[in-house]
């Protein structure tokens, strides 16, 4: 891998794990076009993982702040239902990744990659269109929509599903406010990404991983970082002003061009 393949990849995980687009999906496109088989390098893909982890957190650190400071109040608060709302929310996620995380791996590792994520994005760009109709009821998130929207996080494992799209979707669609279902959304995710992270280092012998160079590293986190900060950011703004239709209309022409590529 050199700099430049580098810096595409980067850019396309920073923007692909906040965009309701799938960062897995276009991950696999990705590599494809340039050759490139960035998943065999383990350190290449906690780097990545890493920077988008860290936009989410400088873009929502005032709220994880405020979650912080209200955790250590020891009441049963605001802040201590939304940190145990997100722990619901992850059960789902945390059964697949412990118990069948070598069954989701192999479907990767699948000849025809390219069809099954060109699949998989007609049913995100599905999903994302349904919320175009769905009537907002303005609801808090409660702990069975959190549940639901973990059980919606664990379709994401499907290379093609968009994991924000997915959570997003299903939160507007059971009636939550769009103000608070892009936060919960990214919010959820941070400690499956790095529980995933941390898995992978545990069962990859680190010796026998395709070497990289540091700079090539240096490049792909500050693509991954500067481009999830920003897509962080402006999918807040579209999930208030309900513009994810035109994200829907990107996913049907991607996995149709996928599908007919492969």
């Amino acid at each position: 891998m050199d700099w430049i393949e580098a810096l595409i990849l980067g850019l396309v995980q920073g923007l692909t794990e906040f965009l309701p687009v799938s960062s897995s999906g276009h991950l696999e496109i990705g590599k494809a076009l340039l050759g490139v088989n960035a998943e065999d390098n383990l350190r290449f893909t906690v780097v990545v993982h890493g920077a988008t982890v860290l936009s989410t957190l400088i873009v929502f650190r005032k709220d994880i702040w405020s979650l912080i400071q209200g955790l250590f109040e020891f009441k049963w608060n605001d802040s201590t239902q939304y940190v145990a709302k997100i722990a619901f929310s992850m059960l789902p996620i945390a059964i697949v990744g412990l118990f069948f995380k070598d069954q989701v791996e192999e479907i990767f590792n699948t000849d025809k990659i390219l069809f099954l994520v060109g699949c998989m994005l007609l049913i995100t760009a599905a999903l994302l269109a349904f919320t175009f109709y769905a009537k907002q009821k303005e609801k808090e998130i409660s702990f069975r929509d959190a549940l639901i929207i973990g059980v919606a996080q664990t379709f994401a494992v499907m290379p093609g599903i968009s994991r924000s799209g997915s959570t997003i979707a299903t939160g507007l669609l059971l009636g939550n406010k769009k103000s608070e279902v892009a936060k919960f959304s990214f919010l959820m995710v941070l400690v499956p990404i790095i529980g995933e992270n941390i898995l992978s280092i545990f069962k990859t012998d680190v010796s026998t991983a395709a070497s990289i160079d540091t700079s090539i590293l240096v490049v792909g986190f500050i693509a991954a970082f500067a481009s999830g900060l920003l897509a962080c950011s402006w999918m807040i703004k579209l999930v208030k002003k309900g513009k994810l239709i035109y994200f829907a209309i990107y996913c049907l022409i991607i996995g149709l061009i996928a599908i007919f590529a492969s």
